[in-house]
């Protein structure tokens, strides 16, 4: 039994591509592991580090994955951070001004980025304007809404344990908040790769109009990709607040290193295509490098720097990736017309 399975074990193994093109992620994360664990031995090359870089990018990961769902439909939402913020305002406010319960709060404040992914789709695919647009014109309500809601007052989130607990508790040193993200990009990857609406949101973000002609509702995948999308900035939100705290403004510092995640996590494990590993592995990347160097240099402004560069990087090897392609289509198809 064992020589049989041994073989074609082996078999499989093989036929699995390592190749630098769907795995540098994971090669750059073990150089930059190895580089910073000699270069700043006592402070990087520690269980706390890891601990703690792992809830706070936890949040970032969220929003790269509400990012990634309209962005795999071909559609934009620039309005994440800013439902983030309202999200987390909302369930503050709720709780410490209005008296009402935590999972109530909560509630409402998911349902908050619901109705924000709402909104966006029905300008989106209703009235017919560009994602881009619409959704940074979205942000920009919010941001007003934001101030209405607050009178430019800083919110006081609660201090309750159990609400504290939601995120801070925690498990085998690592805070629950890392154990939630985790639980929703399980969620996520199963959702887009193995079932029917996953594929619907694929299709329609190839190509439209061959979606369009197979059957597919385009404008409804592309509406419930936004709503996904709110819907899980909310989460983002009411993890935020319990974690962090709540600011008027922190949602617009999120937007870059979310972006930089999904088109970088487009390069890795399945190129080409936006996918859950490929913008967790995104994350972890840039936040080991990031940390790595501002324990080595002391310098915190490295960070805007490091997303905005990797975020030039995966989009312009994904333009030359896309080109290639096209390159060997074209040569494909004209060598098949001399054989004719």
């Amino acid at each position: 039994m064992s020589n049989v399975s041994q073989p074609a074990l082996g078999s499989k193994l093989r036929n699995i591509n390592f190749g630098f093109d769907r795995f540098s992620g994971l090669y750059i994360w073990g150089l930059f592991i190895v580089v910073f664990a000699i270069w700043v031995p006592d402070s990087f090359f520690d269980l706390d580090t890891a601990q703690g870089l792992a809830s706070e990018k936890s949040i970032i990961v969220l929003i790269a994955l509400a990012l990634m769902i309209p962005l795999a439909a071909g559609a934009y939402d620039l309005s994440v951070g800013a439902t983030t913020n309202i999200s987390a305002v909302v369930v503050a406010k709720l709780q410490t001004d209005a008296g009402w319960p935590m999972w109530n709060a909560i509630a409402m404040a998911v349902g908050t980025g619901a109705l924000i992914g709402i909104i966006n789709g029905f300008v989106v695919v209703k009235l017919k304007v560009n994602s881009f647009i619409a959704t940074l014109a979205m942000a920009s309500v919010i941001a007003s809404a934001i101030i209405i809601i607050t009178g430019q007052r800083q919110p006081i989130p609660p201090m309750d344990k159990p609400w504290l607990n939601l995120t801070q508790y925690e498990v085998f040193g690592f805070q629950s908040v890392a154990l939630i993200v985790l639980a929703f990009a399980f969620i996520f990857w199963w959702f887009m790769q193995h079932t029917p609406p996953g594929r619907f949101i694929y299709a329609v973000g190839g190509n439209p109009e061959a979606a369009r002609l197979s059957g597919v509702k385009v404008g409804k995948w592309t509406w419930v990709s936004l709503i996904i999308s709110g819907t899980t900035c909310g989460v983002a939100g009411v993890l935020y607040a319990s974690l962090i705290g709540v600011s008027l403004t922190f949602g617009g510092s999120l937007l870059l290193p979310a972006f930089a995640a999904v088109f970088l996590g487009s390069t890795q494990f399945l190129p080409g295509r936006f996918n859950v590993w490929g913008t967790v592995l995104a994350v972890l990347v840039l936040a080991t490098g990031v940390k790595g160097l501002q324990l080595a240099t002391g310098q915190q402004w490295l960070e805007s720097m490091f997303n905005g560069v990797a975020l030039v990087a995966a989009v312009s090897f994904a333009v030359w990736r896309q080109n290639r392609s096209k390159a060997r289509a074209r040569s494909k198809e004209l060598a098949g017309r001399e054989t004719k």
